[in-house]
This record gives C-alpha cells, structure tokens and sequence, in this order.
C-alpha cells in the first residue's frame, strides 16, 4: 500500500466531496445489485465495484466534505506503540502500561512491541463507551442529589 500525505483537504477538494457524497449516497440507496457498474467520464471503462466499497467510498467522500484528512489503513496492520498513543491521545508510555496490564493485546518483534491496529480501535471503542457511562452515571447522581436542576 502506497503511503501518501495525509493533509487537510482544500475547500475546493471538500465542495467537489459534498456534491460527490450527495449523488453518492442517494445512488447507493436505489441499487438493485451486490456488484454495480460505474463508469468512468473521459473514457470508456467501466468497473464493477462491490457495494461495501461504494458504502466506504461514501464515508471517505462526507469525511473529506467536512473537511476532516482521511487515512485508510488495513485492519490487519500492526502499528508502533507510538502510532497507538496518537491515535487514542495519550503518552507512549501510558500505552506501555497498558499493554503489560494486559488491557491490549500486543506481540513483540525482537525487543519492540507491536500492537493490530484493530485491537487499539476495539479499545478506543470501550473506553468511549465506558467514559459515557461514567459521565452518565455522573449526571444521575447530580440529579439524584440535587446539584443539577432541570
């Protein structure tokens, strides 16, 4: 997979997104196939692209128009404890910690440890959930104890 520059898209890239993403999505909607055919203006070719890639392609165009730089990356890959703190915002060494607690699961190549980038998503995912459960269960007590007036 080539490595490209992750960069902010321009206002220019995020209009031609939106306009893309509408007729995207609306389009998804009124397939009656698994395997569609879009063709391409300026040429002759068509390709067949699998609805899930379209559905992708959709997500990655209403990023864009918000203005947000999109990266793929394949779920399979393994990633640097490094690359892990930025992606859940934290220190490297907290990742550390974490990965000996054995709270997620890692391998070691030689001495480095090497995390799949699907089980720091799965993490992220968890302590998001958790973290709204606190803030809930924080907001119930406010009430409970008449700290917070509704």
């Amino acid at each position: 997979m080539e490595l490209i520059d992750i960069r902010r898209p321009t206002k220019e890239e995020q209009r031609a997104a939106r306009e893309s993403y509408e007729i995207l999505a609306s389009s998804i909607e009124q397939l009656r196939t698994e395997m569609p055919e879009i063709e391409i203006e300026e040429t002759e070719d068509k390709i067949r692209i699998p609805i899930n890639a379209l559905r992708f392609l959709a997500s990655i165009l209403k990023e864009i128009s918000r203005g947000n730089p999109v990266s793929i990356v394949p779920i399979a890959t393994e990633i640097t404890t490094q690359a892990a703190a930025e992606l859940l915002g934290c220190s490297r060494p907290h990742i550390v910690k974490l990965l000996e607690e054995g709270k997620i699961p890692y391998t070691t190549v030689g001495k480095h440890r090497r995390i799949k980038y699907e089980d720091i998503v799965t993490f992220k995912k968890e302590m998001k959930s958790r973290q709204r459960s606190k803030i809930q269960e924080l907001m119930q007590l406010d009430e409970e104890s008449g700290l917070y007036d509704t």
